[in-house]
């Protein structure tokens, strides 16, 4: 009698070895996959940055970072794009945060409504746009009425390539925040538009200069739109955005193509600065997010 029972527990024990011997091998198996996935992220990253450092550094010195250009990069510099991209991208960020922040604000507010709908649409399609068709709107609206190209323009088409960026990041972080914190807010008799902005704002404001920061990086590479509206000058230029402006990725464009050794090396130079200028900017943004978290 006991050997009849004991038969078919053991046979149920051998099935559940089975099953979770089974279990730990699909777990090994898809914790390969996701670590290899993770590689093919990681790797071509880790390579860009290894060969423009590599290419780039050796090109970096006095005359590049002080003097502007000139016809044959003979003795000559990127001061004018540096100073080019540290104008025309704040004054973008300038235009395009307070747009793309509070339409994200507005958007995850009032999210059923059609308006909402038809404003998440459009700005879905605006990201997949691309920067070149940008461009060409911004230079038929302000640079052929004036019949002049100018670094406003450039601002405005960087803006425009940041702001549904920023309103869709904005949107998502904000879905984040719990709503135990909304609740609590309204329950206390907080108006709906303060509770907004110092309760659910604040709680997601690290993740939205997150999204800010994306949004800037992707616009200060950008060469596209600037090729149409600031069109890039040897001059430098400081304040003045009625007239051209050079920027380092229209200078990288423009040296990369040239026909001299020099030129070509001042271009991976500039690469190398527009990268040190996006990782700076990730940084900061990076230290002001851990700063907020540990302010209580």
């Amino acid at each position: 009698m006991a050997a009849t029972t004991t038969a078919p527990a053991r046979t149920a024990d051998i099935l559940r070895a089975g099953a979770g011997g089974r279990r730990m091998w699909f777990d090994r198996v898809m914790r390969s996959v996701a670590l290899l996935a993770s590689l093919a992220c990681v790797i071509p990253l880790g390579a860009v940055l290894f060969f423009v450092t590599a290419r780039g550094i050796s090109a970096v010195n006095l005359d590049l970072l002080t003097k502007p250009s000139r016809a044959l990069g003979v003795g000559g510099g990127a001061v004018s794009a540096i100073l080019g991209t540290l104008q025309m991208v704040p004054l973008a960020a300038l235009l395009a945060i307070p747009i793309g922040v509070l339409a994200g604000i507005y958007v995850h507010e009032y999210g059923a409504a059609r308006s909402a709908r038809t404003i998440r649409f459009a700005a879905d399609v605006l990201v997949g746009v691309p920067s070149i068709l940008i461009g060409i709107f911004v230079f038929t609206f302000l640079v052929l009425p004036f019949r002049q190209y100018n670094a406003f323009a450039g601002s405005v088409a960087l803006a425009v390539i940041m702001a549904p960026v920023i309103m869709r990041t904005t949107e998502e972080v904000l879905k984040l925040v719990p709503g135990n914190l909304r609740e609590a807010s309204l329950a206390l008799g907080v108006p709906r538009w303060r509770t907004t902005l110092a309760i659910v704002v604040r709680t997601a404001l690290p993740g939205i200069l997150t999204g800010i920061m994306l949004a800037v990086a992707r616009a200060t590479g950008e060469t596209a739109p600037l090729l149409f509206t600031a069109l890039g000058s040897r001059l430098v230029n400081v304040g003045d955005f009625g007239k051209p402006m050079d920027a380092l990725p229209l200078f990288i464009y423009v040296n990369a193509r040239q026909p001299y050794d020099l030129q070509n090396a001042q271009a991976w130079g500039a690469a190398f600065l527009l990268l040190v200028f996006v990782l700076a900017v990730n940084v900061l943004v990076r230290l002001g997010s851990t700063s907020r978290r540990r302010t209580p």
